[in-house]
């Protein structure tokens, strides 16, 4: 039997990541839909973006801050184009569902639990910043609650159901897993669903190969065989967690939204140098790379054709 084909997800900018950080992480919405463009042409199937104030890079759910990149990247490749519904911990559910709205697109992030979304101790590591807003931003978080309310997730759903989106279910503790059945019970998410296990992230599951078979092992309880599932490793974990996980049977998620290096000390110069990395793994060990069309077909989108962009 034919190996299921693996799909590589491609996160370009985050919201979590600051100019400072690395002059390589796309701030303008030109960098963003370049990044884009060679992520899809190094063999990410799926984009998932964030954008950005394109004065000082801080992040933003503006849908006008989304309009030329969204059509730009449509117009060079064929990918599947996700837009966040996460924004930044900041922002509420009310503005982080504006852009998909408005674009109607194939996929959405959508984070399955509230919790503290923690990355404050970035903040010692440099001395002087770009802007005068990344210092703050960033130490803030130690105090702040990413909130996604039983509310907040049933807001999304109920908003976006008309738009016939797929979304990519943030899954960052094994809880998470546990909130979204109990959704699915209720009737705002059907099946076949798509996860997204987000490993290493300060308040949420640690970036551990044991934690990886445990929430597998949960989803399976949770969701038979009605669901797909990809791993997304902060920092570090990025490529060691997404190789296990193309070994497992599960899709992969890089980017510089989630890493911001290629290697032990080597910040990446664009997106598409770890798309080509994870690829180039993939195929090493005896997998095949999904295209687009066929992760449209294996997550059930609704097609490129019926977006509002």
């Amino acid at each position: 039997m034919a190996k299921q084909k693996t799909i590589i997800t491609c996160a370009v900018t985050g919201a979590i990541h600051t100019p400072t950080m690395s002059d390589h992480l796309p701030a303008t919405h030109n960098a963003i839909a370049e990044h884009a463009i060679a992520a899809a042409d190094a063999g990410a199937a799926i984009l998932h973006l964030h954008t950005r104030d394109p004065e000082d890079g801080r992040p933003s759910v503006d849908p006008d801050h989304y309009s030329g990149i969204l059509s730009r990247v449509k117009q060079s490749t064929d990918a599947v184009l996700n837009i966040t519904t996460g924004g930044a911990p900041t922002m509420r559910i009310e503005e982080r569902i504006q852009a998909a709205l408005r674009f109607s697109p194939e996929m959405c992030s959508l984070n399955m639990g509230s919790m503290n979304f923690a990355f404050h101790l970035l903040a010692d590591r440099y001395d002087t910043w770009k802007h005068d807003w990344e210092k703050d931003y960033i130490a803030g978080s130690e105090a702040n609650i990413f909130r996604n309310t039983f509310a907040d997730i049933k807001q999304a759903a109920t908003a976006l159901a008309p738009h016939n989106v797929k979304f990519e279910h943030e899954c960052y503790d094994v809880g998470h897993l546990y909130n979204l059945k109990h959704c699915m019970e209720i009737g705002l998410f059907k099946a076949p669903i798509f996860l997204q296990f987000v490993f290493g992230v300060l308040g949420g599951i640690g970036a551990e190969v044991d934690n990886l078979i445990f929430m597998k092992r949960t989803a399976d309880r949770l969701f038979g065989t009605d669901y797909r599932w990809s791993v997304l490793g902060a920092g570090a974990a990025q490529m060691p967690l997404a190789t296990t996980a193309s070994q497992m049977g599960g899709n992969v998620r890089v980017g510089l939204e989630d890493s911001l290096f290629i290697s032990r000390g080597q910040l990446a110069k664009n997106n598409a140098q770890q798309v080509t990395k994870i690829r180039r793994i993939i195929e090493d060990l005896g997998c095949e790379v999904a295209t687009p069309d066929e992760a449209r077909e294996m997550l059930d989108l609704k097609g490129g054709d019926k977006v509002a962009f």
